[in-house]
């Protein structure tokens, strides 16, 4: 009889040998992608908020009556993206009202800007003042829209005020379905 040769271990040998699994070394690749990282962190500029400031005073320190009538436009937001604005005081306000959209306010605003520029004689100390007025019905878009309006124009002074309506000035928004 033949006799098997067995190793110490007891398990026969077979014929084939195992081959390794070849390993990746992943070191390099890892440093790269820092390197990449850092690079694009450091040459891209990252996004600023653009934001305006806005201070809304006191309710009881408005007084009304210290707002000039020659250099004060009143905006009336409405609703349907509607504008309506008025020169000077609120007793004109009821004849001197107007209906235009956000497209036309900066126009608008450019217009009775230099027409307060001609009528002080170009005195820079009388700049115009806007008093911005949104009603119950705008939307906060068109308050940005109307506050963007104002950078455009470069209108230095104006004011939002949601809580003082005129008679006049309620009466022609109802008249015209902006309210």
């Amino acid at each position: 009889m033949a006799t098997l040769n067995l190793p110490q271990n007891g398990k026969a040998k077979y014929g084939r040998t195992r081959k390794s699994v070849p390993a990746v070394d992943l070191t390099a690749m890892v440093d790269l992608a820092f390197l990449l990282i850092t690079f694009f962190m450091l040459t891209t500029s990252l996004s600023k908020f653009n934001a305006m400031d806005v201070a809304k005073p006191v309710a009881d320190a408005v007084d009304f009556a210290e707002y000039p009538a020659s250099r004060t436009m009143t905006v009336l937001l409405g609703k349907d993206n509607r504008v309506a604005w008025y020169m000077g005081e609120e007793k004109g306000a009821a004849t001197a009202l107007k209906t235009t959209s956000y497209g036309n306010l900066n126009k608008q605003l450019l217009r009775n800007k230099k027409e307060i520029l001609a009528f002080h004689k170009n005195d820079l100390s009388k700049f115009m003042i806007v008093i911005i007025k949104p009603t119950a019905k705008s939307s906060y878009k068109n308050l940005v829209d109307a506050l963007d309006a104002m950078k455009i124009a470069g209108v230095t002074s104006y004011a939002i005020d949601d809580e003082h309506f005129f008679k006049a000035e309620t009466d022609y928004m109802k008249q015209r379905a902006l309210l």
